[in-house]
């Protein structure tokens, strides 16, 4: 997977914050002290530059652009160009999570990755030159914002990639479904935060579905349920509790304290009604601890297939390892590893969600993501056991 070469490529990060363990420090600080972060293997990609929206009391951007030699700037056109009139890096690294911003009513919090990615894109144009761009998580929490990150990427003609690290994170037992799988039922577990951790739990269950047979053809309505009314939903049939318990195996092969699920009144459930007629549900279950697991059914074979997405919960978060490397594949060749259109699809689902989730569980028409098409590809997850270095 590494794309390491002798001269490393130099990439511009944009960012909101830096703090100890931040999205922004799990994935830079890796780029700066690969040893530290338990990589044998430099990356093949050179931080040179920084714009940052925020410098909180435990700041760490300052400290480490002093240490490496990296230069902050205090504009994005700025980062983009390290001052210069021309674009000298090979690619951009948009880290929009963390610091501190408001949250709408829906309980999305409202990180400007729109605003910094339009100031990327800006950049481009005054300073004559595109190079590839990845987005951390979320595209943005409003679909149109995201839908309009997708085309202006396409109109300027530049690669973009998006998403988290749940489906580079190991996987146990290590599940891939083969492309083209007939899937009957499909199911996500999820747990805490339903904006910034239900992101994680649909993309967990898009990197599969996707590859069922057709490909991905989008999404025709999401529902957001709550409390004993998930509960409810599964005795209506609308989702399978049998899916649930099919990953306690897995739960138990990854902790062996790991119990079956419990109901509690802060039980999230989000139903999927796929445009090809799939059926799927993500449920978010604080009762299962610190969980992401998928689990499907598929015609034709009886027993059901399960795995645990499994993180290193504490430094060096390795997970986090296997999401630079598509990155750095990324901005090596110039080709994004996986589709952007899968994170497209995840923002969408999740937006419609928190939607129908504010609006006391009503079921949401998505017809904007029925329009999100794109074919699967092959990219390595996690390999070894949790916590070997990418």
């Amino acid at each position: 997977m590494n794309a390491s070469s002798d001269s490393p490529k130099p990439v511009a990060a944009v960012i909101t914050s830096w703090r100890t363990n931040s999205h922004a420090d799990v994935i830079l600080a890796r780029l700066l002290e690969p040893e530290a972060w338990g990589h044998k293997e430099p990356y093949a990609l050179k931080l040179v530059s920084i714009f940052a929206d925020q410098f909180p009391d435990n700041d760490l951007c300052r400290r480490y652009a002093q240490e490496h030699d990296v230069a902050i700037f205090p504009t994005i056109a700025g980062a983009v160009g390290v001052g210069t009139r021309g674009v000298p890096v090979e690619g951009v690294i948009i880290v929009g999570e963390h610091g501190s911003y408001a949250a709408n009513t829906k309980g999305q919090r409202l990180y400007p990755r729109r605003r910094l990615f339009e100031g990327v894109v800006n950049a481009f144009r005054v300073l004559g030159r595109r190079v590839p761009v990845f987005s951390d998580k979320h595209l943005s929490y409003e679909w149109s914002f995201a839908r309009w990150m997708v085309e202006l990427a396409r109109h300027e003609g530049f690669p973009l990639m998006a998403g988290s690290s749940l489906p580079v994170a190991w996987r146990i037992p290590p599940l891939t479904l083969p492309i083209g799988a007939e899937l009957t039922d499909a199911f996500s577990l999820g747990y805490s935060d339903l904006d910034a951790y239900g992101f994680h739990a649909i993309e967990t269950l898009q990197c599969m579905t996707e590859r069922r047979r057709g490909g991905e053809t989008g999404v025709a309505s999401v529902r957001c349920l709550s409390g004993k009314a998930v509960w409810d939903a599964a005795e209506a049939g609308l989702w399978s509790r049998s899916l649930v318990d099919d990953l306690l195996s897995a739960r138990k092969s990854f902790q062996s304290s790991a119990r079956p699920v419990t109901q509690r009144d802060d039980d999230a459930l989000f139903l999927i009604r796929y445009a090809d007629g799939l059926k799927a549900a993500v449920d978010m279950f604080n009762s299962v601890g610190e969980c992401f697991g998928f689990s499907c059914l598929r015609r034709g074979i009886e027993q059901p297939d399960a795995a645990v997405f499994a993180l290193q919960e504490g430094r060096p978060y390795g997970h986090f390892g296997y999401l630079v490397r598509a990155i750095e594949r990324m901005m090596v060749t110039g080709r994004p590893s996986y589709p952007v259109e899968r994170t497209l699809l995840t923002s969408g689902i999740l937006s419609a969600a928190l939607q129908s989730r504010s609006e006391g569980g009503s079921e949401i028409a998505t017809p904007h993501l029925a329009a999100v098409h794109y074919e699967p590809v092959d990219w390595p997850f996690a390999s070894g056991p949790v916590g070997t270095p990418a």
